[in-house]
């Protein structure tokens, strides 16, 4: 990282430390917080329930700051993972140092450090997201000598009361401006927090999602970041989440990711972008066309798809998402630019240069080659997704693609040009698999095909119990059948998920 980089970085650590995050050390951290008068450290760690968790630390002393840096602390696994038994249940939560930020939501100056767990034998606790993310990536770069990186677009409802001034078009909130997107300033003041927080952020915008019932207002809105290696995009989507929430309830309004909010409504996914990297090179792209790579990644992908649904979509309401002509997949199959499919190839710049030359005919810098933006989006997944494990599920669902001998031939047959629903594409349909339609089909495809990700001890086996049986507890087969036209009983449930992960 350059100078002017680091002094430009929104993070204040890296500008005072003048390093990256990834060079952080304890002595680091201890001097910062020396001298920006750092009176309490928390500790924040990702439970089964997705959300942040925090063990709050009043700094008395500097060998005491120096102990917690340096042991980490105890805490109670039984309480944050149904897979981990009462009677032996403490875990060490150990702070990773380059996560730490400063919280801007508190007067006291207070260090934030994301946290890994650890067994009694002080080995990484392997049914842990975190660390079956961290398995997947390393068997990854392993295997292929390349870096995987992945980027999410956090999806989300700001929900406050009516406002009649300058209303909104209902599911017409597309990239709407102030006036008529009434929290762009929420989301502008979301983005600045995740920055300084160490989230590198491609852009921000309102999305379709606008309408109104009663005397409530619904606003959709979506922040995507930059591309970065697994668990820091992991990482950056779960602070992200969280710097949202609370600005959410500084502002006294509701900030909801869930996957559907009410019926007829666009529900909201949370998609992932991947590519593979090596040597600063994108290896999506050859001879400026999608590459074999890329093609044998997203057939892998596309092979595991309706299992990854186990870990991505975790909640009833997440298959009342996953509905025809609401820009959300059912069928597996893919597509350039086509938001209807399971994995969509987004425009690239890939034979498309000199643009701006041509829209800035008097300005000639900027022609320089760039490294490509090739990348391929997972477009299942939302807001109650196990961030962690989608992502390791992505990741090993990619390897048994380039593994598999007719992958090529897979992503032919399952490619489609135009939006599945068109009527000319309605032969395809009788050809492709369908998605899962509840909890409950999603976690009998797991249990198929468990196989595929509990090689390597990626995923362990005990885990995957452990996810099939909480997916099953729900009950939910035939919902959407069983809820068709009850728009009340629906309304009960999305309310009952409103603030999932």
């Amino acid at each position: 990282m350059r100078n002017n980089e680091l002094l430009m970085n929104p993070n204040s650590l890296v500008r005072f430390l003048k390093k990256p995050p990834s060079e952080f050390t304890r002595e680091d951290i201890i001097h910062f917080c020396e001298e920006h008068h750092i009176e309490i450290v928390n500790f924040r760690y990702v439970s089964e329930d997705g959300r942040l968790q925090t063990l709050n630390f009043i700094i008395s002393s500097m060998d005491h700051l120096n102990t917690i840096l340096s042991d980490g602390e105890r805490v109670d696994g039984s309480n944050l993972f149904s897979f981990i038994d009462a009677g032996s249940s403490d875990l060490y939560a150990i702070p990773r140092y380059r996560t730490a930020f400063v919280n801007p939501f508190v007067d006291v100056p207070t260090l934030e450090i994301l946290c890994s767990f650890y067994d009694n034998e002080g080995k990484p606790l392997n049914s842990a997201p975190g660390y079956i993310l961290s398995k997947a990536d390393a068997e990854f770069t392993r295997q292929t000598g390349s870096t995987f990186k992945a980027l999410g677009e956090l999806e989300y409802y700001v929900i406050g009361d009516k406002d009649d001034l300058y209303p909104g078009r209902d599911q017409k909130g597309y990239h709407a401006s102030e006036p008529f997107a009434k929290y762009e300033d929420l989301r502008v003041e979301a983005m600045k927090l995740i920055a300084e927080a160490g989230g590198k952020i491609k852009y921000g915008h309102s999305e379709v999602g606008c309408f109104t019932q009663g005397d409530t207002y619904y606003e959709q809105h979506e922040i995507e970041f930059l591309p970065a290696p697994a668990e820091e995009a992991a990482e950056q989507l779960i602070v992200a989440k969280w710097i949202v929430r609370m600005l959410g309830f500084r502002y006294g309004v509701d900030i909801s990711f869930a996957p559907k909010i009410t019926v007829g409504k666009a529900g909201s996914g949370l998609h992932f972008h991947m590519l593979a990297e090596k040597d600063g090179n994108n290896l999506m792209v050859e001879d400026d066309a999608l590459s074999p790579m890329a093609r044998r990644m997203i057939a892998g992908v596309l092979d595991a798809g309706d299992a990854i649904t186990a870990f991505g979509n975790g909640i009833p309401t997440s298959y009342l998402r996953l509905v025809p002509h609401q820009e959300a997949p059912t069928y597996i199959c893919w597509g350039d630019r086509n938001r209807s499919v399971v994995v969509r190839v987004p425009l690239g710049w890939t034979g498309a240069r000199h643009m701006t030359r041509n829209a800035n005919p008097n300005d000639r810098s900027g022609e320089e080659d760039r490294p490509s933006k090739q990348t391929f989006e997972y477009r299942v997944a939302d807001g109650s997704a196990d961030i962690y494990l989608t992502l390791a599920s992505l990741i090993v669902a990619s390897l048994h693609g380039l593994n598999k001998p007719d992958a090529l031939d897979i992503a032919d047959a399952l490619y489609v040009e135009s939006n599945i629903f068109r009527p000319e594409n309605k032969e395809r349909l009788t050809q492709l698999k369908q998605l899962p339609a509840s909890c409950w089909e999603s976690a009998e495809v797991l249990s198929q095909k468990r196989a595929l990700f509990e090689q390597n001890d990626v995923f362990p086996a005990g885990m995957i119990d452990n996810r099939i049986a909480m997916l099953k507890a729900f009950e939910d087969e035939g919902l959407s059948e069983k809820l068709y036209g009850k728009n009340d009983e629906i309304a009960e449930l999305v309310a009952q998920y409103l603030h999932i992960a």
